[in-house]
């Protein structure tokens, strides 16, 4: 095994057990998918991947048709060196207990040198004693305690979106910005003597005690931060407040359009 990181969600299992609901197999395929994981395992589903699972999961029925099926679920993790079990519950006895991010972290961590899992267990009643004894930690989603109930698909769904964050922020990735070329202090500082003018020629500003108003509107444009398209924007918007452009202008253009002139 290499870590190389485009390999890394490679290693990462998704092993569901007894899952009652073809549904919830579907799903949580799609939720995989979405966050660049493909190993899904099904131990002792109640049923094999059906119509409503291949509804359910979308563009992810490859998951499905690839899914490796186990009889244990000792089976299902044979080569992990790291195992993290799912529960909706805090337990009596005492595991390791993660959130969704730290569990990402770790599956993340411990997948550069191997096989990784993560452990689901049914819906109902999640996983025995015995299998938790085959995980390192466990970890739980913090929900409102007076209605914890989370559906197993939606909790495949936070924890690949926890493992898809971490991936991206060990590779530094972050969304795309927009390019703007902002406008320069000199063209700011123009428009604002232009906006204060016009203030005062259209009666809102008074000349003599306009400089709070000034100060206020200068620091709301330089937190909006407009660029270039957008200051000529607005100083064309003033201009036409002083009277400067002529508004037969846009009729004129429109029976220009319409081939009537």
């Amino acid at each position: 095994m290499n870590g190389d990181n485009a390999t890394l969600l490679d290693h990462i299992r998704f092993v569901l057990v007894e899952t009652t609901h073809t549904g919830n197999l579907g799903a949580t395929a799609r939720a995989m998918k979405t966050m660049g994981l493909s190993r899904l395992h099904l131990v002792r589903p109640k049923s094999p991947p059906d119509a409503e699972a291949l509804a359910r999961a979308a563009d992810a029925d490859d998951l499905l048709a690839n899914a490796c099926l186990h009889d244990r679920l000792v089976d299902a993790l044979a080569g992990c060196h790291l195992v993290i079990g799912s529960s909706a519950r805090l337990r009596a006895v005492e595991w390791p207990l993660l959130e969704p991010p730290d569990c990402a972290r770790h599956l993340l961590a411990a997948a550069r040198t191997g096989e990784v899992a993560l452990v689901l267990g049914r819906e109902r009643s999640g996983l025995t004693n015995e299998e938790l004894a085959l995980c390192h930690y466990l970890v739980h989603i913090p929900t409102n305690p007076a209605f914890s109930s989370l559906n197993l698909a939606a909790a495949a769904q936070v924890f690949a979106y926890e493992i898809r964050q971490a991936f991206r922020a060990g590779r530094g990735e972050t969304l795309p910005r927009e390019e703007r070329d902002l406008a320069t202090a000199e063209a700011l500082a123009g428009f604002h003597d232009h906006l204060t003018r016009t203030l005062v020629e259209i009666g809102y500003a008074d000349p003599e005690q306009s400089g709070k108003l000034s100060r206020r509107l200068r620091r709301l444009f330089f937190r909006a931060q407009p660029d270039w398209t957008e200051i000529n924007i607005l100083r064309g918007i003033l201009s036409a407040a002083q009277g400067r452009k002529d508004p037969a202008r846009f009729r004129r253009s429109l029976r220009s359009e319409d081939g009537k002139v």
